[in-house]
């Protein structure tokens, strides 16, 4: 393929979202976020308000601590009972995922986009991540919590995001095996994080640009 697309987990207060919309700058392509959501919704019909609630979430109870639904490309037709249960959307966002993947250079944020797209060749899979005091006072500068409330928020918000992505992959949110670059943004800085994914393209001969947008 002639375009590559990066995407990137993050730890919450990392950076990695605000990475992810400078890379996407500075090469001239679509960052793909929240906007997956409305896609999906697009795609399938269903309320993009159900999209957004189990956007990134764990299923709740024993039954979702313990179970995994691992994705394997199926999306469940419509008159299916569990077409809108969040296994099929979980689907429905991989099914746009991909679509995106084959069709343009850009930048995705979470969603389990690296295990997604695991067979493409045209592929960055990124984990930014920091240390838990880095990220925290990051997280201080754009919400008005106590230090002690951002520290449980963080700490939730982090076992939301490794539980969600433990039941839809199997695998371990942090292991660095599932990713092709782990980026301490507390060293690198992001500027820094952005031009280690450049220059990993560059090594790579993958091609980085927005000529091949939609």
């Amino acid at each position: 393929m002639s375009h590559t697309v990066i995407t990137i987990a993050r730890q919450y207060g990392s950076g990695g979202k605000t990475v992810g919309k400078m890379l996407a700058e500075d090469l001239g392509i679509h960052f793909y976020d929240r906007e997956i959501i409305r896609l999906a919704s697009d795609e399938s019909g269903i309320s993009e308000q159900l999209f957004g609630a189990a956007d990134e979430t764990p299923k709740s109870g024993i039954l979702g601590r313990i179970a995994q639904k691992i994705y394997t490309g199926e999306v469940l037709p419509p008159d299916s009972d569990d077409f809108a249960s969040t296994d099929n959307l979980f689907n429905y966002q991989a099914k746009i995922i991909k679509q995106i993947a084959e069709e343009e250079s850009c930048v995705i944020i979470g969603r389990c986009a690296d295990f997604v797209l695991k067979d493409f060749d045209n592929v960055i899979s990124v984990f930014v991540h920091g240390p838990f005091d880095f990220c925290l006072k990051e997280a201080m500068k754009k919400f008005s919590k106590t230090e002690d409330e951002m520290r449980r928020f963080i700490q939730k918000k982090d076992k939301y995001r490794g539980d969600y992505y433990k039941y839809h992959t199997g695998q371990e949110w942090y292991d660095a095996r599932n990713y092709d670059l782990c980026l301490d943004s507390s060293k690198l800085g992001f500027e820094g994080c952005v031009e280690a994914i450049k220059a990993y393209a560059k090594v790579r001969g993958l091609s980085l640009g927005g000529q091949d947008r939609l």
